[in-house]
């Protein structure tokens, strides 16, 4: 943790403010938008959806089989992609800028991992005939498993720039520019983490408080703020090593809460909890610092997830997460204690972030 002089960030960065070019408040590439635009002129893809133009509600907490379509990036990894033991599948559009790799172990959903839909449930799901996964170099897939760009009667395309070994379904492009209209992403999700975190170099000033109370971390807003702040500098976990509650207390509907997770070495292990009514789609848990992070917990984790760092690794166990994956380094889409299923799903994000520009 690389932390001075009440939280001035000694790192050096690029100057925030690439993310103003998508529109106010900075929020719609974490939405997916800015990418989909970017990748609209050399293919077909449209911007990401929102509920209102997509016929659903986003702010449902549960998964409910009513497919939305939605073309906005719901994961964007700027380093590889790894699946490992029994993670099950990412919901929506996937970008890897660099290769994936799949080599699963263990019983429980050993052979397979889905992208676009991520199971039965799956509510946001790429167009049909789509692009459902793009990677920046190359794929392997173990012996006996499979990369599945297909849910139910919707089938997409996986797109790769590298070489192909192992089993795709049901269609494999060979395009050694799959990946050239997303790599302006990289700097974005870096410029935009540390102006979420840091502007102007030091922490931004927090509006409410994030405590540590054991079983639960409680975030208490000041009531008012259209942006509610919330800085936390300790892991989210029980100190008895069982997953810890998340609580949101004194948010005004229709707010949006930035929490800033800072460390090098964040761990959240959480069964989650409830929200406000849709505060799902205006959350945003943003690891400025990490170098490694994970991700576990007993439940669903609600709220999209920004991490800034290029050279860090995520290492991602939770049953599911509720909302956009954005990391500028490395993915590991893993499960803890032989169990799996891991599944991330889409869930549009809402919000109004800081305007970096």
């Amino acid at each position: 943790m690389e932390m001075k002089g009440g939280f001035t960030r000694s790192r050096p960065r690029r100057r925030p403010g690439a993310l103003a070019a998508c529109g106010a408040a900075g929020a719609l590439a974490l939405a997916g938008l800015c990418a989909g635009a970017e990748a609209a002129e050399s293919r077909s893809d449209r911007p990401g959806c929102r509920a209102e133009s997509c016929g659903g509600d986003s702010s449902q907490k549960g998964s409910h089989p009513v497919a939305i379509q939605d073309d906005g990036v719901n994961v964007f990894v700027g380093g590889d992609f790894r699946v490992r033991e029994g993670a099950a599948g990412a919901e929506g559009k996937v970008i890897v800028l660099g290769g994936f790799d799949m080599d699963k172990q263990g019983e429980a959903y050993r052979d397979a991992y889905r992208v676009g839909g991520a199971g039965p449930n799956s509510r946001y799901r790429p167009e049909a005939g789509s692009d459902f996964m793009t990677v920046g170099a190359d794929i392997a897939v173990a012996d006996g498993q499979r990369l599945l760009a297909e849910q139910d009667d919707v089938r997409g395309v996986v797109r790769y720039a590298g070489a192909l070994a192992g089993a795709v379904s049901p269609s494999a492009v060979h395009d050694p520019e799959a990946a050239a209209p997303f790599r302006g992403l990289l700097e974005r999700v870096e410029e935009a983490s540390a102006c979420y975190a840091y502007p102007e170099g030091r922490l931004r000033e927090p509006t409410g408080t994030a405590l540590d109370a054991g079983a639960a971390t409680v975030f208490t807003g000041d009531g008012a703020s259209r942006l509610q702040v919330f800085t936390v500098d300790f892991d989210l976990a029980d100190s008895g090593g069982r997953p810890q509650r998340l609580v949101f207390r004194e948010i005004p509907q229709e707010a949006t809460v930035l929490v800033n997770v800072v460390g090098e070495d964040p761990v959240v292990d959480t069964y989650s909890g409830s929200l406000p009514d849709g505060l799902r789609g205006r959350l945003l848990w943003n690891f400025p610092d990490a170098s490694a992070l994970r991700l576990k917990g007993s439940g669903q984790f609600q709220g999209s997830v920004m991490v800034g760092e290029r050279d860090s690794v995520t290492r991602l166990s939770l049953p599911g997460t509720s909302g956009r994956l954005f990391t500028a380094g490395s993915l590991v889409h893993a499960s803890e204690g032989g169990g799996g299923g891991q599944r991330i799903h889409a869930h549009p994000f809402e919000g109004d972030l800081p305007d970096c520009g």
